[in-house]
């Protein structure tokens, strides 16, 4: 520890690297805990949903129909860019947003929370999460 100085005289070039990959390291983790603080499991989303939480399918018509979560109602990419209006009065409220995989839920809890609701969650994993876990779907 005591030649860590001439060591940073001698090489700024190689330092001022590793600080700037500490930097990436640390904001790449930052951000994935933030993705990640409004994601749930099915276990949780059974919980919330107990609570009184509303549940959105962000799948087609067709997907919905072919079987989706009880209680859930569909809600398109149009429906989210409006919801601010539409569902104001779930802005307080626990909402949960899911897709088939999970991609699509984590973009509509970022538009979500843009527009003011505040405990938004997207099922981790989507629907296939919730099969794999055996739970049951309702069809239509």
């Amino acid at each position: 520890m005591e030649h860590l100085p001439e060591y940073l005289h001698n090489h700024p070039y190689i330092a001022g690297l590793a600080v700037l990959m500490a930097l990436i390291v640390a904001a790449y983790e930052l951000r994935a805990r933030a993705q990640n603080f409004s994601a749930v499991l099915p276990q949780e989303a059974i919980r919330l949903m107990n609570g009184g939480a509303a549940v959105f399918d962000l799948r087609d018509a067709q997907s919905f129909a072919a079987g989706h979560i009880t209680g859930a109602k569909p809600l398109t990419e149009q429906q989210i860019a409006g919801a601010g209006e539409s569902l104001k009065k779930l802005k307080q409220k626990n909402v949960i947003v899911y897709c088939e995989q999970g991609v699509r839920g984590t973009a509509a809890v970022r538009k979500l929370h843009e527009q003011g609701f505040t405990q938004v969650f997207n099922l981790k994993g989507g629907l296939a999460a919730w099969r794999a876990d055996s739970l049951p779907l309702q069809r239509s």
